[in-house]
Order: C-alpha cells, then structure tokens, then sequence
C-alpha cells in the first residue's frame, strides 16, 4: 500500500486520491472545494476521491439541522455530476436532515463511478465525549442498518465515520460483510494525546482485521488532519500533518491477500459481532 505510485502499473490496483481539506459554514464554498478535489484525483488517475467527515458543511462549535441539505441536495447532485463526468467514484461526509424536524444526521455517501448514489452511512456512534455533545444536535444511525460498501477493481471499500473508529466491533461488522479497506472520513476534534488515539486507533483497526485501513481528516480550527494509510499488516503507508494537503495512493488487492495468507485470523476467530438493540 504505497503513497504516489505510478498509474496503471498493477492489474486490480485501485487508485485512491485522498483530500484533507478544510470546510467551513459557507455552502458554496465547500462545493468549490469538492470540484477543486476533483481535479485533483482526475489529474492523478484516481479511481476513488476521499473527502472528510462533514465536506459539505462544518462549524467547530457543532454542526446540525441549519446545514442539513437532502441527498438529491446541492452538495450530493455536484459529486453524483462529477463522478459521472469524469469515472470517478467518491465518498464524503455529509449532514441529512433527520427524522425528528429537530436533529440532523451525520452521514457518508458513497456514490459510483457512474454518478449514482450507491449507499449512505449514517453514523451510529455520535460524538458525546471528550466534552463534546454530538447527540444534542444530530440523531444517530440505526445500528443494525446493512454496511456500506463499494466494488472497486479487485476490492470492496467500507464506510464508518469519525468515532466509529473507537469501536472495534464496527469495523469487524463491515469487514463481515465483504470489506477488504475501511474508510473513515473524520473531522477528529483535536486536544491532548488526540492525535496518538488517531494514529493508534487506525493501525490498530487494520491489523486486528488485516484489511487496509484510510483515515481522511479534515484540517483547520478544532480538527487535527493527519490522514493515514495503514496496510493490512499494520504499516503506515502515508502519514500526513495538520495542514491541507491531496495524495494520491494505491492499494494493491494481491498485497492485501498475501498479508491474509500469513495471518488468518479472520479465519481463526471464535466470536461473531451482533448490534445492540440498545
């Protein structure tokens, strides 16, 4: 799992351009900001563009209902247009409406090389900790709800958010269903030994599940940025800092099968993961 590899040098290689940008209030602004990213990946041959946690809209102080946009909304309709123009699938953090006329939903979608929406994540853990209220403003995703994943060449791609990457059990649930890469598209609120947990938390979803393992972080006030790669085998292959920055890197399925090959401890496990009904 390389960073910046040459186009087109492996069959099944899927090519990954990965956007740690900063979002702000400003609608416009930030689908500005998604086009620019475009550019980017369709400059580099990407096959998938990576935006973080809340592209479409992000205050530091909590993010709800006042920028919630629909998925046939401004935000989603520029990505679906976009992909469909230039062949390249994208996953992004977005904020739904919620059910309650009160709360909004905190949400990946995930949509196709083709332009059509092919899942949207919802995210089940909010962020109350650390002296955050995430709950008071959003309402989470139904925790029994199928995985989201995306086919891409010779790998399926799976969606968490953010604090999901804390429970481990998530994880496992979307490698049950198929995934072989984790993406987690973040808006990690920095402060003191966040940054470790990051790093530490990803490494460590990787090898408990020898799949490769994305963290997209967005930069600017509050957050921390430092997107990472982490291979199957728990080796970073990109690493990046706090500031805005795009990278382009591929993920190799025969690396990834030969990682499971020596370590089957996917195989060699004795518990399943069942949602709570909490």
């Amino acid at each position: 799992m390389t960073d910046r590899a040459a186009p087109g040098t492996t069959a099944g290689v899927v090519r990954v351009t990965v956007a740690q940008v900063a979002v702000t209030a400003d609608h416009a602004a930030n689908r500005q900001t998604a086009v620019d990213a475009f550019e980017v990946a369709v400059r580099a041959e990407a096959d998938l563009l990576v935006l973080p946690e809340y592209a479409s809209a992000y205050d530091p102080h909590g993010v709800g209902p006042e920028h919630a946009e629909p998925l046939d909304g401004p935000f989603v309709t520029l990505l679906r247009a976009r992909s469909r123009e230039h062949g390249i699938a994208v996953i992004a953090g977005v904020t739904l409406p919620g059910t309650d006329g009160v709360r909004a939903v905190n949400a990946l979608v995930v949509v196709d090389g083709a332009g059509e929406i092919a899942g949207a994540y919802r995210k089940v853990h909010l962020y109350d900790a650390f002296g955050y209220r995430e709950s008071d403003r959003l309402e989470p995703g139904p925790a029994d709800a199928e995985p989201v994943t995306l086919q891409l060449g010779g790998l399926n791609f799976g969606v968490l958010t953010c604090y999901d990457l804390r429970f481990p059990e998530s994880a496992r649930r979307v490698v049950d269903a198929g995934a072989d890469v984790l993406v987690y598209p973040a808006a990690w609120v920095a402060g003191p030994l966040k940054a470790e947990h990051w790093r530490t938390l990803l490494q460590a979803r990787a090898i408990e599940n020898t799949a490769v393992v994305l963290g997209v972080g967005m930069t600017g006030e509050r957050v921390t940025g430092r997107t990472l790669l982490a291979g199957p085998d728990g080796v970073i292959g990109l690493e990046l800092g706090d500031e805005q920055a795009f990278r382009t890197v591929e993920v190799d399925p025969a690396a990834l099968a030969a990682v499971r090959r020596t370590n089957p401890s996917l195989a060699n496990r004795r518990y399943t993961v069942v949602p709570s009904q909490a």
